[in-house]
């Protein structure tokens, strides 16, 4: 009998406020690097890609990062399989987008073929087990059965949402499911643990996409219906399908547990050991990675006398500290956070703040990234800014022009291929060239090492909305001609 297809599915549009001022609205969670060389994106993919048999996978992520998604992508030395990107215009939660994936799915692959959802923010440790409790969740997905993953607590956690096991069923480490339970208090947290019948919720699920659309059908019949208009009404581009956004306006956020697990009959269980940690805050971070002997974690340049549990994080600049405790510091080059240990949960507030002034901090890092590479704003100030750009080999920004900047450029590393209106020069290290404003120009890398080069501009307004695109090879406006 043939197995039915495998399809992992990896949820990669949370912004992560709570990891601020690292995590950004245009630099979210997924991309981060906080434990290892990998994204967090990055390790989810590894992980399932690592699965035994596995040939296609899906991600869904917003449209804003599908470029950077792809880099994500690319920069792994993985085997190739086919991938699909499903794009929410509109923000929503994760039933909407678990909606979506199934119906791409199913028709792709049939009632019968089985998602794996991944959220992009876990980080786990032991592959086999992750492995082992994926075939567990297949078993039972075969027999019809909606299947979450209860991890075995290990302390009395207060940040994570709890399941209580019912009755084990047949497959091993496997068990009906109860109830579902909100993040308790610590002193609740401590009974679930000595009574051994809760599982912390990971939020990673196994099912059919034809039993999963019943269950969507059947328990948010609403939902079902909007989700199924604007599945019909979605476009493609390449590898990439994109949900509309009049109609995602329209669909509800909320989470798949409110949604259906809380209310299906046929809910299942598997209980793992795969050293699953949420990565939702500076404390889940901080209890992965090494401490000292004073139980202080230092990532980056950082010294601290007479001082004790502690989390210090410096992207470039030197922290000392002096007689502090329970202190979590994340220094980033344009903002600093510093807070209690028990106050990471609150981060969130900071974020909603800055919003609600529409501060920049809110969205942009110093560094930004493209899809040809990165910019960094070494200096700004009245009708002048500073950045350094990296152009990854064989990129090239769009064919462009400005209505109110002057634009210096300085090459520090490589060859600058530039198009000014009709004419192609070269522009090497050392050398420099401007560019006026109104003056048609693209930037190119055509070598095989990176692009770097400092840009000075000037002028009355240096927004970065100041882009009029003619072509550009990302899909932003057409790209028509191949000679620039």
């Amino acid at each position: 009998m043939k197995q039915p297809v495998l399809i992992p599915v990896i949820l990669s549009g949370g912004v992560g406020s709570r990891l601020w001022p690292v995590s950004r609205q245009s630099s979210p969670k997924p991309f981060l690097k906080l434990i290892g060389d990998d994204s967090l994106l990055q390790a989810t993919y590894r992980r399932a890609m690592a699965l035994p048999d596995v040939n296609s996978l899906i991600t869904v992520t917003n449209q804003d990062y599908y470029l950077r998604s792809q880099a994500e992508f690319v920069e792994l030395d993985e085997p190739d399989c086919q991938h699909h990107y499903l794009l929410e215009t509109v923000v929503r939660n994760t039933a909407p987008a678990i909606l979506a994936a199934s119906l791409m799915v199913k028709e792709q692959y049939g009632d019968d073929a089985m998602l794996l959802v991944l959220p992009a923010d876990h980080h786990i440790e032991n592959q086999a087990n992750f492995n082992l409790a994926v075939s567990q969740a297949k078993s039972l997905a075969e027999q019809d059965k909606i299947v979450t993953f209860g991890i075995n607590p290990s302390r009395p956690e207060t940040g994570y949402g709890y399941i209580e096991v019912g009755e084990p069923l047949a497959v091993d480490n496997t068990f009906n499911v109860k109830a579902f339970v909100e993040k308790p208090n610590l002193a609740t947290a401590q009974e679930y643990l000595a009574s051994k019948a809760y599982l912390w919720n990971s939020g990673m699920f196994c099912f059919k996409a034809g039993v999963m659309l019943q269950a969507f059908e059947t328990l948010q019949n609403d939902l079902y219906r909007r989700g199924m208009m604007c599945w019909n009404n979605r476009s493609s581009v390449d590898d990439a399908v994109y949900l509309p956004q009049d109609v995602s306006k329209s669909l509800p956020s909320i989470s798949i547990d409110y949604a259906i697990m809380e209310h299906t009959d046929n809910r299942a269980v598997v209980k793992s050991d795969m050293a699953w940690s949420d990565l939702g805050d500076w404390e889940s971070v901080g209890k992965i990675l090494p401490r000292d002997e004073n139980n202080n974690l230092f990532n980056g340049d950082v010294i601290a006398l007479d001082s004790k549990n502690n989390y210090f994080r410096s992207d470039k600049r030197l922290i000392a500290a002096i007689g502090v405790e329970d202190l979590v510091v994340i220094d980033t080059p344009d903002a600093l956070l510093v807070t209690k240990r028990d106050r990471v949960q609150d981060v969130k507030n900071i974020v909603a703040e800055l919003k609600a002034k529409e501060h920049k901090a809110y969205d942009e890092h110093t560094t930004m990234y493209r899809p040809w590479g990165t910019y960094t704003v070494l200096e700004e100030g009245s009708r002048y800014k500073i950045k350094l750009i990296q152009v990854k080999p064989g990129e090239k920004l769009s064919y462009q022009y400005h209505h109110h900047r002057n634009e210096h450029w300085v090459v520090v590393s490589g060859t600058a291929t530039i198009v000014i209106e009709d004419e192609t020069k070269f522009v090497h290290t050392n050398e420099s060239t401007y560019i006026q404003a109104g003056v048609k120009h693209r930037l190119m890398n055509t070598g095989v090492m990176d692009l770097v080069l400092i840009e000075v501009q000037s002028g009355d307004y240096l927004g970065e909305d100041d882009i009029v695109r003619l072509l550009d090879r990302y899909g932003r406006v057409a790209e028509k001609m191949t000679n620039l």
